[in-house]
């Protein structure tokens, strides 16, 4: 079981630290998250049935094989649905995208992107939008309960997690509900291995770099976030904190590389530079901003 279940709790106890992305980074579960419990969920609770086909290329397309792959439930939802809204052939089929200010002001509120911030925010401020949007996620926490389960991390993650726990503080960082995460991690036995598992009602992932480092005294070369999203990257790059991308489609050679030769160069201080901005590279050139349908 992990040490600590509050960001503030977390010590250093390494001089290395190693922040891990969970869902599509150490396990192959974003295909069969999205395409059997995500977007069943947004096609009927947004009544987006008339244009099924479309809706589910939207949501495909913005959570897995864009640059919004692995973004919170829900800036990605408006994301959708503004995709959606902008899609001749869907709008065609007369759906309706309701007004979504309620859930904007929501995602750039101080309130923690998770359901129980959302509940927060239903008890001072009720809006029929965010009680749809509540229906809408547990909807989808309830799929995933029910039909995830049995997708093992992919080759090479337990053995590099080995190496990483001998020299280095692990820590789970993730926009997946705490609940979720710890299931899976129980499941497959390597919950263990991090000292905190931070999901969604922790903040967002910037803020769990940045709690878990400040003051602690990791030199800038001696922190790594691994991770197969821009939001990974990104939070990294805000907290000072290097990046190894686990790259979408390519996640066993993203493994077995990490396990070879960049941990190897990560421990002796020479991941940075060059070698990590190849790896970025590599990752950026993956992950489209304009979706196929405007080409």
């Amino acid at each position: 079981m992990p040490r600590y279940d509050k960001l503030e709790q977390f010590q250093r106890e390494h001089d290395f630290f190693v922040a891990l992305d969970s869902d599509g980074c150490v396990f192959d579960s974003m295909e069969i998250k999205h395409k059997e419990c995500f977007t069943p969920a947004f096609i009927k609770h947004w009544d987006l049935q008339a244009a099924a086909k479309y809706a589910r290329q939207v949501w495909e397309f913005s959570n897995l094989y864009s640059v919004d792959r692995g973004m919170n439930r829900f800036p990605v939802l408006v994301r959708s649905l503004d995709l959606l809204m902008d899609y001749p052939e869907a709008a065609r089929r007369g759906i309706q995208i309701p007004d979504l200010k309620p859930l904007r002001d929501f995602i750039t509120s101080d309130l923690p992107p998770s359901n129980a911030g959302l509940q927060k925010l239903i008890e001072t401020n009720p809006d029929p939008l965010l009680t749809r949007t509540m229906k809408w996620s547990l909807a989808v926490n309830a799929a995933i309960s029910d039909i995830v389960s049995g997708v093992p991390p992919f080759p090479k993650v337990v053995e590099c997690l080995d190496r990483i726990t001998a020299k280095a503080d692990l820590a789970v960082v993730s926009g997946t509900p705490g609940e979720a995460l710890r299931r899976e991690w129980d499941e497959h036995r390597i919950d263990n291995y991090p000292l905190i598992i931070a999901g969604q009602e922790l903040g967002k992932k910037t803020e769990h770099l940045s709690v878990m480092t400040a003051g602690k005294s990791y030199a800038p070369e001696r922190m790594l976030m691994i991770g197969d999203a821009p939001g990974d990257f990104n939070a990294a790059k805000a907290t000072g904190v290097m990046f190894y991308p686990v790259n979408p489609g390519h996640e066993e050679d993203s493994w077995q590389r990490l396990h070879d030769e960049a941990l190897d160069r990560f421990f002796a201080g020479t991941y940075g530079g060059d070698y990590e901005a190849t790896r970025i590279a590599e990752f950026e050139k993956l992950l489209p901003e304009t979706p196929p349908w405007k080409h």
